[in-house]
């Protein structure tokens, strides 16, 4: 059930990496920690964690039911190391498309909604936007079949500037594929930051997904690199209302510590938690 003119928060998994990369936390357990821990009821899974063994589609399966009994809602795969979808090689341009296929398959077995994937390419900036249109096309193209959207997450080199990957879109120009803004990541190199804010309002007409980023708080409980509040206006002048997911990926704290405060960070600003 969706609450009208509010946006609802979920979880992103990378904000435990932590605790999953050094065994304290079994990704199968991940949905019952964002119910039970964080008061959450909608995750976004990272696809590295659901990789030693490549999983099959039964252990999908139990996850499934796993996030039916809990009541939560799995909301997509972010999709990492498959690829890059703007290879300078047409052949490697299509081997990233097919390397997508198993977290396709993956996403529609858990009832999500989108892949999260990455824009990489090289060349120069107008090359790029060629070739990362024609592999996000074509992955597209693939996704529809399975009735999935692919998102594109600003991730660095020239994903990270909000007019290139704006223009990636226009030149795309399909309905399932979209955007996933990133408060954060807007490094372009090393020492090259594109602007935050025009960034994400670039992004927004095309968002199907929100990230909202953090690292670190204040005595004040704000962000202490980004304006939550300015982020969350640009996000809803834009029409969206749809989950924004807490990616805690910072330090000083405990990842639990940093969830809940942006969490509560969100919530001063509006969103709310419905589990």
């Amino acid at each position: 059930m969706r609450i009208s003119g509010c946006n609802q928060i979920s979880l992103a998994q990378w904000s435990l990496h932590r605790m999953i990369g050094e065994g304290r936390l079994d990704p199968f357990e991940f949905p019952g920690m964002a119910r039970s821990t964080f008061g959450l009821d909608a995750v976004e899974y990272v696809n590295s964690f659901y990789r030693p063994v490549e999983r099959d589609e039964g252990y999908f399966k139990r996850l499934r039911a796993r996030c039916d009994d809990l009541d939560v809602s799995s909301l997509l795969i972010m999709c990492d190391g498959e690829g890059a979808l703007g290879d300078p090689d047409p052949a490697g341009r299509r081997r990233a498309i097919e390397n997508h296929r198993k977290w396709l398959v993956a996403a529609k077995i858990l009832g999500c909604r989108s892949i999260r994937v990455n824009a990489r390419s090289e060349g120069s900036y107008e090359i790029q936007l060629g070739r990362a249109a024609e592999g996000l096309a074509g992955l597209g193209e693939l996704a529809e079949t399975f009735g999935l959207n692919v998102l594109v997450e600003n991730h660095g080199g020239l994903s990270s500037n909000g007019a290139w990957l704006a223009e990636v879109m226009r030149r795309v120009g399909r309905r399932n594929v979209g955007t996933l803004p990133d408060f954060g990541n807007f490094q372009v190199s090393e020492g090259q930051w594109y602007d935050r804010y025009r960034g994400v309002a670039e992004l927004m007409p095309w968002a199907k997904a929100v990230s909202a980023k953090s690292h670190a708080f204040g005595p004040d409980g704000e962000e202490t690199s980004t304006d939550f509040g300015t982020m969350m206006t640009l996000v809803r002048d834009a029409g969206y209302l749809g989950y924004v997911g807490i990616e805690w990926e910072g330090g000083g704290c405990s990842e639990v510590e940093g969830i809940l405060k942006t969490k509560f960070l969100l919530e001063r600003c509006g969103c709310l938690a419905r589990a």
